[in-house]
């Protein structure tokens, strides 16, 4: 992409698989762990730009002892100038180390998988600073309707219901004056009746939570960084994305539009307090190798 004669690159927020974003680093030493090896590559080249994920791996039996390693990046720019700034230098350890960029599959089409709430935050953190940006809830609806079910069928087993949260929300960019509007369904089935109440509302919790970050993953999904040569940034809106969920919004499409025109209509939106529904978010695990 051309930017007024100067190249700009398109940051995604989805999983990088591009071979462009991705280096082989080989010739690693066998004396120090996976572990110490995993922290030490991430120290060198993180330096170069924000890292989706750093894997180390044995070497294969037939070679000598030692490791090697796949790191991804979300920009390619970054990939590239770690790759020419480490290629042959000893980084960490007392051996040069080698390092390229991955071969590129042409015949090869990668699922375009779309970021959890995690590293959604922690790519708009690095590139639109912790106070770029917020989220604003619209709408945390509970839909479980669990003593309608038991009213309506006393048959029906407890074992059966599920907790089911629907969150409408939109990221807020008022830097760029942009606002991308994002939605998400969690359901959590219920399994015993004799969870007790304490357990009961930390699952309640868990559903709220969940919706909200599937809202806020989604709400991502429509944005596109343009990362300028001169290391300026704007923000490009996308409602189309194909990383987009389409089958959910349309199953909640008329939730969206009834939530969304009600919160507008009324002028409201203030900033919902979640910390009571925090909890530690699983780490997202990046595809096999090929």
């Amino acid at each position: 992409m051309r930017n007024g004669g100067r190249m700009a690159e398109l940051v995604f927020f989805a999983v990088p698989t591009e071979s462009d974003k991705t280096l082989l680093v080989w010739e690693l030493s066998s004396g120090p762990t996976a572990e110490d090896l995993h922290h030490s590559l991430f120290t060198v080249f993180s330096q170069f730009g924000l890292l989706y994920s750093v894997r180390v791996f044995p070497n294969a039996a037939v070679a000598r002892p030692g490791f090697y390693a796949i790191i991804k990046f979300y920009s390619a720019r970054d990939a590239h100038r770690a790759q020419k700034a480490c290629h042959g230098k000893h980084l960490f350890q007392n051996s040069p180390v080698k390092v390229r960029l991955g071969m590129r599959h042409k015949a090869v089409q990668h699922q375009c998988l779309a970021l959890n709430s995690s590293q959604c935050q922690e790519l708009a953190n690095y590139y639109f600073g912790f106070n770029g940006w917020s989220k604003r809830i619209i709408k945390l609806q509970d839909l479980s309707d669990l003593e309608e079910r038991e009213n309506e069928d006393a048959a029906v087993p407890f074992q059966k219901q599920s907790l089911k949260f629907f969150c409408a929300l939109e990221v807020v960019l008022p830097f760029f004056e942009c606002r991308s509007p994002g939605v998400g369904m969690a359901e959590e089935p219920l399994e015993k009746l004799e969870e007790g109440p304490l357990s009961f509302l930390m699952k309640k919790k868990t559903t709220q939570k969940l919706a909200i970050q599937k809202a806020v993953s989604d709400a991502f999904q429509k944005l596109v960084i343009v990362v300028l040569e001169s290391g300026k940034i704007a923000v490009e809106y996308r409602p189309c994305e194909e990383i987009t969920d389409a089958r959910t919004e349309e199953e909640l499409q008329d939730l969206i539009q009834i939530s969304y025109f009600s919160w507008k209509q009324d002028g409201q939106g203030e900033e919902e307090c979640l910390s009571d529904l925090s909890f530690e978010e699983d780490e997202f695990k990046p595809p096999e190798l090929d």
